[in-house]
């Protein structure tokens, strides 16, 4: 599917591919007979209920990038800002989990949904309850409400700054990583934000010396090289 050109650059015959659905301004140049169109994402429309269910719809959808869906046959190019691209496959019963700014591009085929960022460890949940605990998550660690979550079999290429870490998740120990650093989490990995200094010193203060995110469970976490935001 796709296929890493150098560094910073994947190349995806579309028509293999089933389609593709990349970020907004992502497409480099291609060859052959392809076609695109705005692509919603599933998800970032519809919430219903009261105005806090509208707010938090309102930030769901401004807090994930616009996306193109590319068909047809030939072969796309594709790269973001000069930043370093990470492809990963994803198998059946596997679960990706991404934040928004740092998806470049998924096979269109892949399921796609947005999720609190707090229904991916213990005890938050999704909903209402779920994205504004997420609010407050995000708030301290400079990271989204809401997370991109793809699964299914297909593949989704990853940006990040200054290259990217493999962890492997599993075992007694669980993982321990920057939040601001934090890129992906694939497998049956479950996250969870911790508080690292008290409440009165972390506020203000966004950095995984503050806020710690927690991954246990059996997987991957992808972690870039910088602590800089995309």
């Amino acid at each position: 599917m796709f296929e890493k050109v150098n560094d910073k650059v994947v190349k995806v015959d579309v028509g293999r591919a089933g389609g593709v659905v990349a970020r907004t301004g992502a497409m480099l140049f291609y060859r052959g007979d392809v076609a695109f169109a705005p692509h919603q994402i599933p998800g970032s429309q519809g919430m219903g209920g009261g105005g806090l269910m509208r707010m938090a719809g309102r930030m769901m959808a401004g807090e994930h990038e616009r996306t193109m869906l590319a068909q047809g046959n030939g072969e796309v190019h594709y790269g973001f800002a000069g930043l370093e691209v990470q492809v990963v496959q994803i198998q059946p019963g596997a679960t990706l989990r991404v934040e928004a700014s740092r998806l470049l591009a998924n096979t269109a085929g892949l399921q796609s949904s947005i999720v609190s960022v707090a229904s991916s460890g213990g005890g938050g949940g999704g909903g209402l309850m779920g994205a504004l605990r997420g609010a407050a998550s995000g708030a301290l660690t400079g990271q989204g409400m809401f997370t991109t979550q793809l699964s299914g079999q297909g593949a989704a290429v990853l940006l990040g700054h200054g290259g990217f870490l493999e962890l492997q998740v599993g075992g007694p120990n669980p993982i321990v990583v920057d939040p601001q650093a934090f890129v992906a989490a694939y497998g049956n990995v479950q996250t969870e934000l911790k508080t690292a200094l008290s409440w009165r010193d972390a506020v203000g203060r966004g950095s995984g010396e503050a806020m710690q995110l927690q991954c246990v469970g059996q997987g991957v976490v992808y972690v870039q090289a910088s602590e800089e935001k995309l």
